[in-house]
């Protein structure tokens, strides 16, 4: 089993609790207002008009800069977001509100996979994915010791890089599909989460439209079998195993994109619960 794998159900726990405490924020936040109505306020006087001011120019919006992880200002590629997961894992490709945007060129695609999949925070994630790797001896071709986790760290960042460049910049630039996830950020929970796990198989076009995920369905298929035959263990080189690794692609990135779609009332729960 890859280490890849044993994090999906890591990822899917969390994203539950995750859910659980904004989704539970919003309803406390509801009660309380049902509770504690606004007292009504008293009439107020009709205003005085104000003599007329000459018109004034409103001052330019400061460009946005969103401090990464490390407190340092990296300026996103255009049409692109500075957002992370969790505060902490990059989601450079998710946008709120991102309907009229232009579709990104091909060499945007691959500076923002590129930047996303370099990130540094990438670091401590593969070292985690290797570490249950090595605890639980999967793939005992590696061994044991300094040299299989060595192994296993570095297998486990190659996954994740091809498998990130091959469907969201290889596959896209070759079949014009865009790459990012457009929140849909309104409607019910149900429709919101069945609207988010679609996307693993309805993509949205350059253009505008709407095709079959072939970036995400066919690209994560052959970003498994490029691992699977070329640097993992001989044991593991079956065709039964690049399903398995295929099947557990698909499925992290279904619950990926659940979490995108509802970080932001997640995001705004803690950041209120903090406040």
């Amino acid at each position: 089993m890859r280490a890849k794998q044993l994090g999906v159900a890591g990822l899917g726990l969390a994203l539950v609790l995750s859910l659980a405490q904004a989704f539970g924020q919003q309803s406390s936040d509801q009660k309380d207002v049902g509770q504690n109505p606004a007292p009504p306020t008293a009439p107020q006087a009709a205003p005085q008009t104000a003599p007329p001011t000459a018109p004034q120019t409103a001052p330019a919006s400061p460009p946005d800069k969103t401090k990464s992880a490390g407190g340092k200002t990296a300026p996103p590629t255009a049409g692109t977001s500075n957002d992370r997961l969790m505060f902490a894992l990059p989601n450079f490709l998710t946008l709120e509100n991102g309907a009229n945007v232009p579709p990104l060129t091909a060499g945007q695609k691959f500076r923002v996979v590129a930047r996303s999949s370099f990130d540094y925070v990438q670091i401590p994630w593969y070292g985690f994915l290797a570490g249950i790797s090595q605890a639980e001896n999967s793939e005992p071709g590696y061994g044991q010791g300094a040299a299989g986790y060595g192994k296993r760290f570095g297998a486990a960042a190659a996954d994740g890089t091809i498998e990130n460049f091959m469907t969201s910049a290889i596959f896209p630039s070759v079949f014009h599909q865009d790459p990012r996830y457009f929140q849909l950020g309104q409607g019910s929970f149900v429709h919101r989460a069945g609207y988010s796990v679609s996307r693993i198989l309805i993509a949205r076009t350059d253009s505008g439209h709407h095709q079959l995920n072939i970036s995400e369905i066919f690209g994560s298929a052959l970003a498994a079998a490029i691992s699977t035959y070329s640097y993992h263990p001989r044991a593991d080189k079956t065709l039964s195993n690049t399903a398995e690794v295929w099947g557990t692609e698909v499925s992290y990135d279904t619950l990926t994109i659940v979490l995108k779609e509802f970080w932001p009332d997640i995001r705004r729960a803690i950041r209120k619960k903090k406040n």
